[in-house]
């Protein structure tokens, strides 16, 4: 008998991991609330942007394995597996997470779900919701004791959300009973049949594993952008430095790339929330560090327009025509949750400055949430006319630019390299003044 499997909730990792688990060959529904994103996934077409999603998503539709609901009853009464992948977003004028939409989750399966099926959280939470999920679920139905709880994080990456689905570095089960364990065992059959570590252990620390990863992952970045303060301040060349310490296999050369640094939806309300639980349950000082590296992180934001004043010679903004090369927090996304490109771009207008934001994917989302910049299509179009280039989200198109075909459109040959990624020697062989976080010296090369 094929697995029968509901996935609560189709934003981005919802709508992942449905369609992936339709991949493995399983009969998979799709719950979603908002009118317009399930219409969109009805139609077969992804409410955001995902390399490849959409195609497996479709093939998956057509071949009868995958469809998207509104009605969580029927949902909750069909499938065997019940997989919460629910936002958990900050609340407003708080550090901690907002629960409410997992609470919505539980309360619309309390009355409906079927018999001896096994509740599974995937959403980034703070540690202890399992219980308080259970003890919810257990005060609406008190007699539903055949219901278990289990939680298995998830750990994708935007722009490989499929690959990191389907092939995970690693498989975390958090369950309470050896049931539990059997049927995720065989949801992830094909996985653990892979080699990939298949992890099983109690539900707090199921709970633990994602929010320590993203602090651990934001730490180094945060890290290597406070070296890229010190290195300003002392002459040094930031990109050096992390290539040495990249070379000790202790550390490792992932993440240490100095920069505007970390955003998105995962990240930085990630590290807040888990200072928020830790402080809780009497563990604040453990993580305090995290304040920190979240503080640090923020400073990228002005230093990049700092380093924009020095370039231009002018600690007036007012008038100065800048052009934003990015607006998703990171390239193969249209995600623009706390992207730190955008961020920069509204702080130059705010400075008075006349601000033009060009991305490949990310455009509208940007345009939606910030009407008051300017935006256009075409990279040529954006540069036009610009006294100072901001690279600040590292796609491909602009990697591969020509520095010479630029240097013809612009009023000023004058680009921050907030990414630390560009060739620098070609961009100033071409005529390009260029500042760059962490190698503060104007790095133009006399042409001829």
């Amino acid at each position: 008998m094929t697995l029968k499997i509901s996935v609560i909730g189709t934003g981005y990792l919802g709508a992942t991991h449905a369609a992936a688990m339709a991949e493995l060959g399983y009969s998979v529904v799709g719950v979603e609330v908002d009118a317009g994103r399930l219409a969109s996934l009805q139609r077969g077409k992804l409410p955001f942007y995902e390399p490849g999603l959409e195609e497996v998503m479709v093939s998956n539709i057509e071949a009868g394995r995958l469809r998207f609901t509104n009605d969580a009853a029927q949902a909750a009464a069909w499938a065997d597996v019940q997989f919460l992948c629910v936002g958990t977003p900050q609340q407003k004028g708080l550090q901690s997470a907002d629960l409410s939409f997992a609470f919505a989750a539980i309360d619309a399966l309390a009355a409906h779900i079927k018999p001896g099926a096994l509740v599974v959280g995937k959403s980034t939470v703070p540690v202890g919701t399992t219980r308080v999920l259970e003890q919810r679920f257990l005060a609406a139905q008190p007699h539903r004791t055949d219901v278990k709880f289990a939680w298995n994080p998830e750990f994708l990456r935007e722009g490989f959300a499929l690959e990191d689905t389907l092939h995970p570095d690693r498989v975390v089960i958090g369950i309470n009973d050896a049931e539990s364990e059997a049927l995720l065992r065989s949801v992830y059959a094909p996985m653990i049949t892979e080699g990939i570590p298949f992890i099983v252990t109690d539900i707090a620390t199921a709970e633990l594993v994602k929010v320590a990863a993203n602090s651990f992952l934001a730490t180094k970045i945060s890290f290597i952008n406070a070296m890229a303060e010190v290195c300003e301040a002392a002459g040094g060349d930031v990109t050096t430095l992390a290539e040495a310490l990249g070379h000790d296999v202790r550390i490792g050369n992932k993440f240490l790339h100095a920069g505007v640094g970390f955003g998105g939806g995962c990240l930085p309300k990630d590290i807040r929330a888990f200072a928020a639980r830790a402080e809780e349950i009497g563990a604040g000082k453990a993580v305090a560090f995290l304040g920190e590296v979240d503080q640090i992180n923020l400073r990228r934001r002005d230093r990049i327009l700092a380093l924009a004043r020095v370039l231009l010679n002018d600690d007036d903004l007012t008038g100065r025509r800048i052009t934003v090369l990015g607006a998703s927090f990171k390239p193969d996304s249209d995600d623009i949750r706390d992207s730190p490109s955008l961020a920069v771009a509204v702080l130059a207008h705010e400075a008075g400055a006349i601000v033009t934001v060009h991305d490949p994917k990310a455009i509208l989302n940007a345009q939606r949430v910030h009407p008051e910049l300017g935006y256009e299509h075409s990279l040529e179009d954006a540069v036009r006319g610009a006294e100072i280039l901001l690279h600040l989200t590292e796609w491909r198109e602009y990697r591969s630019a020509d520095p010479a075909d630029l240097f013809n459109l612009v009023a000023l040959p004058n680009i921050i390299d907030g990414r630390n990624v560009l060739d620098h020697g070609q961009w100033s062989q071409a005529g390009w003044d260029m500042l760059a976080p962490g190698r503060t010296l104007p790095l133009r090369v006399p042409v001829g």
